[in-house]
């Protein structure tokens, strides 16, 4: 059941379970492979769509998750992260948060000029996501991270880099995971 009642692209009137809106086709609930996917111009529609919603619901948890990671897509950085911590606090039983908040701390930089407060929240963050849905994606973006802030600065943690990205692949990594952890990086 999904708590949007409106379609995102087109404002059609929704059904409380439709994951899919029957008037334009579209996906109604966002995830972090679909925004990977969506155009820009999209997302902007989804994220005035769902801010619209969450002005008449402001303690939706689902609707502050699924505005929070539009915002990330748009690298609106400031307003992302304040909407994942209380998708967080509110459902903590949900694991996309949690990766998706870790990207967000990055702010669209390399691990390596991130501030290590920074830094050790995400792994934080990560960690909580793989304890509630282990994930290849999120042992990608543990060994990324690891890779570009870590191994870089000569500092050791365990598991180490290899580990992690081993552990990706033991998952059953994919070619989209990959590209869905590049797009949301967005790194210049």
């Amino acid at each position: 059941m999904t708590s949007v009642n409106l379609c995102p692209n087109c404002d059609f009137s929704l059904a409380p379970d439709n994951k899919v809106c029957p008037k334009c086709n579209q996906t109604v609930v966002v995830n972090s492979s679909i925004l990977a996917t969506m155009p820009t111009m999209q997302v902007g529609k989804y994220a005035k769509s769902y801010s619209k919603m969450l002005a008449a619901d402001p303690d939706n948890q689902e609707l502050n998750g699924y505005a929070a990671m539009c915002y990330l897509r748009l690298r609106l950085y400031d307003r992302a992260m304040p909407l994942f911590e209380k998708a967080i606090d509110e459902n903590f039983e949900s694991s996309e948060p949690y990766f998706m908040a870790a990207i967000c701390l990055l702010r669209g930089k390399k691990p390596f000029v991130a501030r290590r407060a920074d830094i050790n929240k995400a792994l934080e963050y990560l960690n909580a996501a793989n304890q509630l849905d282990e994930k290849p994606i999120y042992h990608l973006l543990l060994g990324y991270i690891k890779q570009d802030y870590f191994d870089r600065k000569y500092l050791n943690i365990e598991p180490t880099t290899q580990e992690e990205y081993d552990r990706a692949e033991a998952l059953g990594l994919s070619e989209d995971d990959e590209k869905t952890l590049e797009t949301l990086l967005a790194q210049q």
